[in-house]
């Protein structure tokens, strides 16, 4: 038989990968944030709470979130992240965001799950834009 090829009675079997402990390793996939158009920059409207749509977390898998922040601004303003739920300062984070610097890492890796929303509000309306990515693990 010639190499890379396969006999008319050869089976292909699923195949799972295992960890060193013995436990399946989990898929991993890159997902637009849910708030997002085609992955362009959310444009943070809101000024309090609730605040722009972000993203909304899977219900049956654990969303990695990564957000950054760019202030177009000519001021440095305060941006607030309402992270999966709007109680003071439970589901708060909060962060200057410095006028004309690029982008600002304000959430780093963080998960969230079962359908959770995430939501941003800054001191003004339409200066901050919100990029990033959800690594979805299942």
């Amino acid at each position: 038989m010639a190499l890379g090829t396969m006999s008319s009675n050869s089976q292909v079997f699923p195949v799972s990968i295992h960890g060193v402990d013995g436990n399946p390793i989990p898929n991993f996939s890159k997902v637009i944030l849910s708030g997002s158009t085609d992955g362009r920059p959310i444009k943070v409207v809101a000024t309090a709470t609730a605040g722009t749509l972000i993203h909304t977390a899977s219900a049956s898998a654990i969303d990695e979130i990564w957000l950054y922040a760019v202030n177009t601004g000519a001021a440095s303003q305060q941006l607030t992240i309402e992270y999966g739920g709007v109680s003071d300062p439970d589901d708060l984070i909060e962060v200057t965001i410095t006028d004309q610097v690029g982008l600002v890492l304000v959430v780093p890796g963080l998960v969230i799950q079962n359908g959770l929303v995430i939501r941003a509000f800054a001191a003004a309306a339409n200066e901050i834009n919100i990029s990033g990515f959800v690594n979805r693990i299942s």
